[in-house]
């Protein structure tokens, strides 16, 4: 199994270690201290020695911060796990906020007095977010601190070691085009913009750049290093030495020269030193190399990470692997949900039984690498918490009458895939009907949308909420993440969101995921990955539109479809997407599961 079942939360613990942290706050100086989810790297899914918000808080999501001060302390989150957070935290000690409801700035403003100090560790925090946090405390007469040394480090006993999983080569045939090429277009970008070198420290990007993959961080294929690209020459890669197998350094020899992580600080005094100007993402990178370039004399270029956007625009190559993973994954999410209609009515599955069901399907394709995030597998009322994780102590049953929710993707070598079905178990009721019916509209308008170039995925976004809206209901979460290729499963610059503004260009891939969330009772999402397909003129119009192809491949409960509610159109929809599910999976499956497949993806009528 890639995934475990430990209950990793332990809310007890958060008194204690908050009363630890203020005593050291208090030894600095400090009326309070930032405590981000991020690493060094700026990953949304850490490794465990970078854990530092759950070890203090004992939330888990992949997406938070908290502030401890002298006498009070906050943890926000959005709103995917304003659930999981109040089952994680102890509440006493810490209050938990929503973001963007309630913004960090307001309760700083409404907490802090003048001349109090925050302090807060520079390489946790993206030069964007200090600027923000900067003017935030100015207003107020307050400062900000940076810490040499973060104090959470210093409380926590037996902390994991740092990982050492070995680097791979990503071989051509999945990644499309060499590593030297996409130097080279990077450089040429440097020569045009007169910037001397540009500092990346997103792992996915250097991953991508330089056509290599790791095992540092759960699920996700990255290597934890940082690079620096001089606009002539080799790449530096910082990374350490131990994971860097001879494959690899062949592979490397004439793209990159490879230095101790230890490295990295000389480097940049050596560019401060000739007085370079060096590009540094704002929003990606953290505060700790600007203020160490600027330091050492150099000039600080603020501008978008290089390598964002080809790494989003998937080129041939990593079109042709993505369709052939999502059809691999297709085979076995049909399989597990003919499995899961078979077995269902007994009454006896449960969350675990299920997940690790899912994981054996993929894992029968002799291709599955790992998967691409810990599964969400939520039965009941548990489908209502965005991003549930199953444990030994939540594990809850299928109950007959009931939704359960599964969103689950794998890592393949030719792709990243990841889908969300919600199932009724038994009979569903016409409320479940009708908000699954609701949810399927707005993600029809999203599959069918057809735009022009300069989109952005905020110009998108309401497209799948209308449905919803006119009912008097919503979804706290993103309509769509972006995709990456054998890399992180939430990949930008692109998403269909209210933030996303991103233009989407051809060669994008995004999920499309409107929900529906009942606390206490049930969740619904529907979940697809699609392309953004070339522009393309349309008969009568005088403009091309882009649009998307849908990748993923695998049924959508007919019994909780209310044809009712679906226009002529939308039904056309379904019934065209069924057709090719049958077409391009049914033949890969056995009888008992393609005869299951062929009553799944049946027509559905007009009522």
């Amino acid at each position: 199994m890639f995934q475990t079942f430990e209950n990793i939360a332990d809310p007890s613990k958060g008194k204690a270690r908050v009363a630890e942290l203020r005593k050291t706050l208090k030894s600095r100086g400090l009326a309070a201290f930032l405590v981000p989810r991020a690493d060094e790297f700026q990953n949304e899914y850490t490794p465990p020695s970078a854990e530092r918000l759950f070890w203090l808080t004992g939330f888990s999501g992949s997406a938070g911060s908290a502030i401890i001060a002298r006498k009070s302390a906050v943890l926000f989150v959005d709103g995917r796990y304003t659930l999981q957070a109040a089952q994680q935290v102890n509440t006493s000690v810490i209050d938990i906020l929503q973001i963007p409801q309630t913004e960090p700035s307001d309760w700083l403003k409404k907490t802090l007095k003048k001349g109090d100090a925050v302090g807060y560790d520079p390489r946790l925090h993206t030069i964007k977010a200090v600027e923000r946090l900067t003017k935030t405390l100015t207003d107020i007469g307050a400062t900000l601190q940076a810490q040499d040394t973060n104090p959470i480090d210093a409380l926590w006993k037996r902390r994991p070691a740092p990982p050492q999983g070995p680097v791979s080569v990503h071989p051509l045939k999945f990644a499309g085009i060499p590593a030297g090429k996409k130097i080279a277009a990077i450089q040429k970008d440097l020569r045009k913009a007169k910037a001397g070198a540009v500092v990346l420290t997103l792992p996915e990007s250097i991953c991508w750049l330089l056509n290599i993959r790791g095992q540092d961080v759960p699920h996700t294929p990255l290597v934890l290093c940082f690079a620096i690209v001089p606009a002539k020459g080799r790449v530096d890669l910082f990374i350490d030495p131990r994971k860097v197998t001879p494959t690899v350094r062949k592979h490397l020899a004439n793209d990159a020269r490879i230095r101790d992580m230890d490295d990295i600080a000389a480097a940049l005094d050596a560019l401060g030193k000739a007085e370079a100007r060096v590009q540094l993402d704002p929003n990606e990178t953290s505060q700790w190399f600007a203020d160490r370039l600027r330091g050492a004399g150099a000039e600080v270029m603020q501008k978008a990470d290089p390598c964002l956007v080809p790494k989003a625009k998937k080129n041939a190559v990593e079109i042709a692997g993505a369709r052939a993973a999502h059809k691999r994954d297709g085979i076995a999410v049909c399989r597990f949900l003919a499995w899961l209609d078979n077995n269902s009515g007994t009454g006896k599955l449960d969350e675990i039984a299920t997940t690790k069901k899912l994981e054996a399907f993929r894992a029968d394709t002799g291709k599955l690498k790992e998967i691409s995030f810990d599964t969400i597998s939520g039965a009941g009322a548990h489908g209502a918490i965005v991003h549930y994780r199953v444990s030994k102590a939540t594990n809850a049953k299928l109950a007959p009458g009931s939704l359960y929710l599964v969103d689950s993707g794998a890592q393949y070598l030719d792709g990243t895939t990841d889908i969300t079905r919600t199932v009724a178990i038994g009979d569903p009721t016409p409320d479940m009907r009708q908000h699954f019916t609701l949810v399927l509209k707005g993600h029809i308008a999203i599959a069918v949308a057809r735009f022009p170039k300069g989109t952005r995925g905020a110009d998108l976004d309401p497209l799948a909420r209308e449905p919803l809206w006119k009912a008097g209901f919503d979804y706290d979460h993103g309509t769509g993440h972006g995709i990456g290729s054998y890399l992180s499963v939430h990949e930008g610059p692109q998403n269909i969101g209210k933030r996303g503004v991103a233009p989407l260009e051809p060669g994008m891939i995004c999920s499309n995921e409107p929900g529906y969330y009942r606390e206490g009772a049930y969740g619904i999402r529907i979940e697809n990955l699609v392309l953004v397909t070339k522009p393309r003129k349309i008969r009568g119009g005088d403009r091309p539109m882009m649009g998307f192809e849908t990748l993923t491949l695998a049924p959508i409960d007919l019994r909780l479809v209310d044809a009712s509610l679906l226009s002529d159109d939308e039904l056309r929809w379904l019934n065209a997407y069924h057709a090719r599910v049958r077409k391009e999976i049914g033949p890969e499956l056995g009888p008992k599961d393609k005869a299951w497949l062929e009553e799944a993806t049946r027509p559905l009528a007009a009522s």
